[in-house]
């Protein structure tokens, strides 16, 4: 375990280290992370494009930096939304969708380990079931 901070950096490193995944694009061009590779990849991370439907209420301007991570529960996304500590939010445009929002400027709220979870755990909500039961069987446990 680690106390570090995350930093945007940490995205690719963090995405790229997990089983059968490619950085690719969705929704269009926009820059994603999918499992598993090839044509049946499914989007657990992305860049989102500023847009109108997400605007920094302290500025007015839309965000310009906004990180889309998926959840596997909208009980997960209302956990990490409603955790104060935390800088993930949603949108209306998000409702109904099981999904959190970051801008890649604040990730350095967020320890290393937490952040590497969280997208572990978008990973696993979209990775095939063989994927996912192979690397938790394989992966090391905290003593």
């Amino acid at each position: 375990m680690t106390n570090r901070r995350a930093h945007p950096d940490d995205i690719s490193a963090i995405c790229l280290s997990l089983p059968e995944v490619e950085f690719g694009t969705s929704w269009g061009d926009r820059p994603t992370y999918k499992v598993p590779t090839g044509d049946k990849g499914k989007g657990f991370l992305l860049h989102r494009a500023a847009h109108k439907s997400a605007i920094d209420p302290r500025t007015g301007e839309m965000y310009d930096d906004l990180l889309v991570i998926h959840t596997p529960t909208l009980e997960d996304k209302e956990a990490l939304v409603s955790d104060p500590r935390l800088p993930f939010f949603t949108i209306d445009h998000f409702d109904g969708f099981k999904a959190v929002l970051v801008q890649e400027s604040r990730l350095g709220e967020i320890e290393l380990d937490e952040l590497t979870e969280i997208i572990t755990d978008a990973w696993a909500a979209k990775a095939p079931k063989r994927l996912v039961k192979k690397f938790f069987a394989e992966r090391p446990t905290d003593a």
